[in-house]
C-alpha cells in the first residue's frame, strides 16, 4: 500500500480544524476585535503545528522493528498478550503527549494480518490499565521473516479519534505512516518473546526512525 500522507505538511484530518479556527481569526480581524483575533492566531497556529506531518528517515535493518510514534518510553513488559497474538511478548508502551508529532508509522515490513478497533475509556494513556480501558484500534502484522507483531493504537484522556489508513491483507513497509491519534495518545507496540529490546523506560523516541528492537 502505498503511504497516503508522503510530502503532505499537515495531514489532511487536521485540515477543517486549521480552516475553521483560521477563519474565525480573519472574521475576528476583520472586526477589529485584536484579543480574540491573537488567541485565534495562536489556536490555528498551534493546530497547524499539532498535525504537522515530517519526513523521516526510516532504517533499512533486516530485522530493524522501529517505534510507531513519537515520545517517551513508559513500560517495557515481558507479558501474554490474550486478546490478539494470544502468545507471550515484549509490550513497549509509548506515551504521546499534545505536543509530540502524532502521526502513527508502521514498525515493520510485511502484510497486516488484521485491523480490529474497540471502544472503550478515555482514562490517561500513561496509566498502567489504559491498555485494557481505553479506546483502541489495534494493527496486526505478519512480517515478512514469518513473526507477528503487533500495534496497537491508544486513546487517552482527551484524545476522541484514531484514524486507521490500512486494512487487512495490505502489503506495509516499515516507517510507512498508517494513521494517527488526537490529542495525546499512547502507542503500544508488541514484539515476540525473546526479541532483542534497544531502547529503555524513558527513553524519547522517534517515529519511523528509533529502533525498538531487532527481530530474529
Amino acid at each position: 500500500m502505498a503511504d497516503r500522507a508522503v510530502g503532505i505538511p499537515i495531514v489532511k484530518e487536521g485540515l477543517p480544524f486549521v480552516g475553521i479556527l483560521g477563519g474565525a481569526a480573519l472574521g475576528t480581524g476583520f472586526l477589529g476585535w485584536v484579543i480574540p483575533t491573537a488567541l485565534l492566531g495562536g489556536l490555528t497556529a498551534f493546530t497547524a503545528w499539532f498535525f504537522r506531518n515530517p519526513n523521516r528517515t526510516i532504517p533499512t535493518g533486516t530485522g530493524a522493528v522501529v517505534a510507531p510514534g513519537d515520545g517517551k518510553v513508559i513500560a517495557i513488559e515481558e507479558e501474554f498478550e490474550p486478546r490478539y497474538l494470544k502468545d507471550k511478548s515484549i509490550r513497549l508502551s509509548i506515551f504521546l503527549n499534545v505536543f509530540d508529532v502524532h502521526v502513527n508509522r508502521i514498525p515493520c515490513a510485511g502484510v497486516i494480518d488484521g485491523v480490529q478497533y474497540q471502544p472503550g475509556r478515555f482514562v490517561p494513556a500513561n496509566k498502567p490499565d489504559a491498555c485494557l480501558r481505553n479506546e483502541q484500534n489495534a494493527v496486526m502484522i505478519h512480517t515478512t521473516s514469518g513473526a507477528k507483531v503487533l500495534c496497537v493504537q491508544v486513546a487517552g484522556l482527551i484524545a476522541r479519534r484514531i484514524v486507521c489508513w490500512v486494512s487487512p491483507g495490505d502489503p506495509v513497509q516499515r516507517g510507512e505512516r498508517f494513521g494517527l491519534i488526537r490529542f495525546g495518545s499512547r502507542m503500544d507496540t508488541y514484539l515476540p518473546a525473546g526479541t532483542p529490546v534497544l531502547v529503555a523506560v524513558g527513553d524519547r523516541v522517534k517515529g519511523g526512525e528509533t529502533i525498538l528492537g531487532e527481530l530474529r
